[in-house]
């Protein structure tokens, strides 16, 4: 009897002892806390590394000369890019997936690299090498921000509203709009003379290089106020993740909270594409890495590792390619090759999408 007493009131005090334990912060544990912000600092000292070796090293004019100030402008409007690009695709990628509830797919699924492959084949198609070459500034910049973002309001009030309200829906509709005009392109791309097929298809890789500093005025402030008010909605993000018969049993309007995180989504990776061009799995790769760097489920803290992640692997491939094995074209190549693996490995671990 003794003994069973004892029994009972040991499992008692574990009990208790678990539930003292139990927290609702952030990190399991300070020692996860302290080398989350160890990575961090750590990975935000690499990317600002990474980011003075591209504008100083290797710098064919001397500290000295009048003209270094100019090359350095240069490669300011390429590091630029490259900031709006990390912030672009980095929060919308993992807005994209909390929202929908799936870390297995990306933004691109909504039709983005197609639709720009679309307006470039078409422009060159139907105007020839010379309208092409022309078509670029503030103009041709926001009407393709604009085609993107108009392309998926209108598959979100067709699939999100009334009697569809279907998120699976929307995910299949936008794969078969994105395959479909891929196909379109793709014939296009066939009739073109080999001439200008070289010159389109220069355009179609994903690049820093193609970034102009004219669309910056544009593209800064749709940016910031993309990307501001998607940190804002982090606390909502961290529910909306739970799935949808969870955050409506804890207050949130569900259907409201993923259209307006797919509208800011749908802002930043138009901006994002129609910038520097496609970067199909660049998204999937930070996100990927962001979740292993960052254990936690709170956004406020998921995304500025993911911010920090992305930023090195642009500026950090950039350097490497640049400067240390001398193949500059290949670098978003390289990106969306290790990015596809990375999709391919958690596909068959998790075995589902």
């Amino acid at each position: 009897m003794s003994e069973f007493i004892y029994n009972k009131e040991n499992v008692k005090s574990n009990t208790d002892l678990d539930y003292e334990n139990r927290s609702a912060r952030a990190f399991r544990t300070k020692k996860e806390e302290k080398r989350y912000w160890t990575l961090l600092i750590a990975l935000i000292v690499l990317g600002a590394l990474a980011s003075y070796g591209l504008l100083v090293y290797n710098n064919p004019v001397s500290v000295g000369s009048p003209s270094f100030i100019p090359v350095v402008k240069r490669r300011t409007v390429a590091l630029f890019a490259m900031v709006i690009a990390a912030v672009c695709q980095s929060l919308s990628t993992v807005a994209f997936q909390s929202s929908t509830n799936n870390r297995i797919i990306t933004p691109s699924l909504l039709g983005f690299e197609a639709l720009y492959s679309t307006i470039h084949t078409s422009a060159m198609f139907f105007f020839g090498t010379s309208a092409f070459l022309k078509f670029s500034g503030i103009g041709p910049f926001l009407f393709q921000v604009v085609a993107m973002v108009l392309m998926c309001l209108i598959l979100y009030g067709w699939l999100l509203s009334g009697k569809y309200g279907n998120l699976q829906l929307m995910l299949l509709v936008g794969v078969i709009m994105g395959t479909g005009l891929k196909s379109v392109s793709s014939f296009m791309r066939r009739l073109l003379a080999p001439s200008e097929f070289d010159i389109l298809q220069a355009r179609l890789f994903g690049s820093v290089n193609n970034a102009d500093a004219a669309y910056f005025p544009v593209a800064v402030p749709l940016v910031i106020i993309a990307a501001l008010l998607i940190l804002a909605y982090s606390k909502k993000l961290n529910v909306l993740s739970l799935g949808k018969s969870a955050s409506t049993s804890l207050g949130v309007n569900h259907r409201f909270g993923v259209i307006y995180t797919l509208i800011l989504v749908s802002v930043l990776m138009s901006v994002s594409t129609a910038l520097v061009g496609p970067l199909t799995f660049y998204g999937f790769l930070v996100a990927t890495m962001t979740y292993q760097a960052a254990p936690t489920y709170d956004h406020r803290y998921v995304f500025p590792m993911t911010l920090a992640i992305g930023f090195l692997i642009l500026t950090g491939s950039y350097f490497f390619m640049y400067h240390v094995f001398r193949a500059q074209g290949v670098v978003s190549v390289i990106i969306e090759l290790f990015g596809g693996i990375a999709f391919l490995i958690v596909l068959l671990r998790k075995g589902t999408l």
